[in-house]
């Protein structure tokens, strides 16, 4: 028993999986990374940084679906650290299936960038002597009981999964950040704008609008663990439960500006933030949603 004890501390130490990922990267000759200054993707640009110097490049995907705080954290994180970055520009508003907000869209979101990164990648091997320089994406062991139809892009495109591989989640990712003293470490999770939007409902630029001052403001109380939720002429506000009484005593405030917003009414959640809340109402049975 003992000696099992011993083989998971080894196994599940910080320590241990930093260099895992650490010989993962060592092992190529290149990285691509998909970057978005979440906690993720952070790590992976930071931990290809450390073993391949400039033979990298993490690539950030900009678009109006990215708010610009996290943009901008995104290229502070990678100046700060010395990151090789490109951004690129990506066109999955321009798709009327993205657009059309099913439960698959960020299928199409994932296939938009994977397909922009595949040209990125062609450029940097025939300029570098044909090495070879994989795809990587941030997924790890916790994504993959969740709702993700950009996984199905993934795999298509062939995208490489380190955290995957290595048997990582989410609490072992943050750790690894700790480990290396990274700002990061306890980094909310902020996914894109448009995963605020009701299903069903069109995703535009006016409503992406709404939602990312919507929660600039709230950002701006103090509120760190936040959502607006956009359901047409409905903004639902979503933060953890102890901080409702920051809500409440702003209420005239967050009314005012909601409303300059052009939300007609405002709720708060009773049941608290909630990761992936609307994806309550979808039937899961196609494997893209």
């Amino acid at each position: 028993m003992a000696d099992l004890e011993a083989e998971i501390t080894i196994r599940d130490s910080p320590e241990n999986f930093a260099k895992k990922l650490s010989a993962f990267f060592s092992n190529q000759t290149g990285a691509i990374i998909a970057y978005s200054g979440g906690v993720d993707s952070a790590l992976l640009a930071y931990t290809a940084h450390l073993a391949l110097g400039d033979q990298m490049v993490a690539v950030l995907a900009d678009s109006p679906s990215l708010a610009r705080r996290e943009y901008r954290f995104a290229v502070n994180f990678a100046e700060t650290h010395g990151i090789p970055l490109k951004i690129v520009e990506t066109d999955e508003m321009e798709n009327p299936l993205y657009q059309a907000n099913e439960g698959n869209r960020c299928y199409y979101c994932k296939k938009s960038l994977f397909e922009k990164l595949e040209e990125l990648k062609q450029q940097f091997e025939g300029a570098l002597d044909n090495s070879h320089w994989p795809i990587l994406y941030g997924v790890n062991t916790d994504d993959l009981g969740d709702h993700r139809p950009g996984i199905q892009a993934a795999k298509e495109a062939s995208i490489l999964a380190p955290y995957v591989d290595l048997g990582m989640d989410k609490n072992a990712i943050r750790a690894v950040c700790a480990h290396y003293n990274l700002e990061i470490a306890e980094k909310p999770a902020m996914p894109c704008m448009s995963s605020r939007i009701s299903y069903g409902e069109k995703v535009t630029v006016e409503k992406l609008f709404q939602v990312e001052k919507g929660e600039d403001f709230l950002y701006d109380l103090g509120l760190r663990v936040l959502r607006v939720r956009h359901h047409g002429d409905t903004a639902r506000i979503e933060v953890s439960p102890e901080d409702f009484h920051i809500i409440l005593d702003n209420r005239e405030k967050i009314s005012r500006v909601f409303h300059d917003l052009g939300f007609v009414y405002i709720s708060l959640d009773l049941d608290g933030f909630k990761s992936g809340s609307l994806n309550a109402v979808l039937d899961l049975s196609d494997p893209r949603d």
